[in-house]
């Protein structure tokens, strides 16, 4: 059980805090409510290429990651197509250096050319390496793009095209950071070996003077309900077959969702899951296969990927895929199928609620889509799912009209 405590300053800024003493660190962790659903068709791409411009210099500090490093701690950030997540751990004697590092990351960018241009190549080099150059790289993009008509989740967090980031100009990145970077769109989670009264004093000296910022209401465009399967093929110099399905599911706060991640964990989570039990290791169909969910903030995802060993055609994958989808919706599941992933999720949330950082990451997560104390409940809700609700979900969600498919084929010899 995770103590939330809550402060809100004068600009909008959200605090969350729990205070750990089992360590003498302190994390703290500041998400933004941007992410690649954010931007603009025509320039997307600019959520994660601010992951790292923050790494570029702020107003008064030309240099962020030596302050971190003398100080005995350790930073990184990442970035979704929902949100931007920074996190910052240092020793507790050490922690307002924290806290003056991140204020003036969101008082203001340094915005000079020549980080721009290091930070812009960095991105594009990015680009080419894990989706031009990487073999299966572009299946993403493809995937999306079959799946969302519609939506800014078409495009994956990297960006649609590479000359989205290559043309960038320093005023876009200005207005991109103005917009969006803003202490009332922001929520600062504080955890592990510093008292309540102590974050607040910090937080108010450090953060208070930041002004507020107009930050438009998000108005994105919805995804219409798709009415047919969808198909692609395409053909890449790879070693192997790929067959990739995706299905639409329910949005992260829909009372559905934990049903739809356990579906995905009875698919392909473990030896001894369905599609691994049935068709790589009885049937000998797949070489390796996979099922997970994008867990959206709007309706996301869930996606099967499979390899078809030799001599295994992507239709007969496919339909013996298929077979067994019909078999979760025909046939509710044992409880004892579903007790094996509701006790491996328990484990896995019991490890991760020790550490300090986790709690500050998680803590800033549900507060951005609930509140806080949210993330208490999360073993609970899906200790409630029960087989008919996996039953349920599946027949919602594993019809021929609600998927698409990419054929991802090796180039013939």
């Amino acid at each position: 059980m995770i103590t939330v405590n809550r402060h809100t300053l004068a600009n909008g800024l959200r605090v969350v805090h729990n205070e750990d003493r089992s360590t003498q660190m302190v994390a703290i962790n500041v998400l933004y409510d941007v992410g690649a659903r954010d931007e603009e068709e025509s320039r997307t791409g600019f959520a994660h290429l601010f992951e790292h411009l923050m790494f570029g210099g702020s107003v008064h500090i030309p240099d962020y990651d030596t302050p971190v490093q003398e100080a005995g701690g350790e930073n990184n950030a990442w970035t979704t197509n929902d949100l931007t997540n920074y996190y910052l751990t240092l020793p507790k004697q050490n922690v307002e250096v924290g806290f003056w590092l991140e204020s003036d990351r969101m008082l203001g960018l340094a915005f000079s050319q020549e980080s721009l241009d290091v930070q812009r190549m960095v991105v594009m080099e990015e680009f080419k390496q894990r989706h031009l150059n990487q073999p299966y790289g572009d299946a993403s993009h493809l995937i999306r793009a079959l799946a969302y008509t519609t939506h800014p989740y078409r495009w994956p967090t990297i960006g649609l095209e590479l000359a989205h980031i290559a043309q960038a100009t320093l005023e876009d990145v200005k207005d991109f950071f103005y917009r969006f970077y803003a202490p009332n769109n922001a929520i600062l989670s504080i955890a592990g070996n510093i008292s309540f009264d102590e974050t607040i004093r910090l937080v108010e000296k450090w953060f208070g003077p930041i002004p507020r910022r107009e930050v438009h209401p998000r108005m994105l465009p919805q995804e219409p309900k798709q009415t047919e399967i969808r198909r692609m093929t395409v053909e890449r110099d790879v070693p192997l077959d790929t067959l990739y399905m995706a299905f639409h599911t329910c949005n992260r706060t829909h009372p559905d969702y934990y049903a739809v991640d356990m579906l995905s964990d009875l698919l392909a989570n473990g030896s001894s899951s369905r599609l691994i039990e049935h068709l790589v290791k009885q049937k000998q169909i797949f070489s390796q296969i996979d099922a997970y969910i994008t867990g959206s903030f709007d309706e996301g995802l869930l996606k099967i990927t499979g390899k078809p060993l030799s001599g295994i055609s992507l239709e007969e994958a496919e339909a013996y895929i298929w077979q067994e989808l019909e078999t979760l919706c025909q046939t509710m599941p044992e409880e004892k199928e579903l007790e094996k992933v509701k006790n491996r999720y328990e484990a896995e949330q019991t490890i991760k609620s020790v550490n300090f950082l986790n709690n500050a990451v998680n803590m800033a997560y549900f507060e951005l889509i609930g509140q806080a104390e949210d993330v208490n409940d999360e073993v609970r809700n899906y200790h409630s799912v029960t087989p008919q609700d996996i039953q349920r979900v599946a027949n919602k969600v594993f019809k021929e009209e609600n998927s698409s498919v990419l054929y991802y084929k090796a180039v013939s010899q």
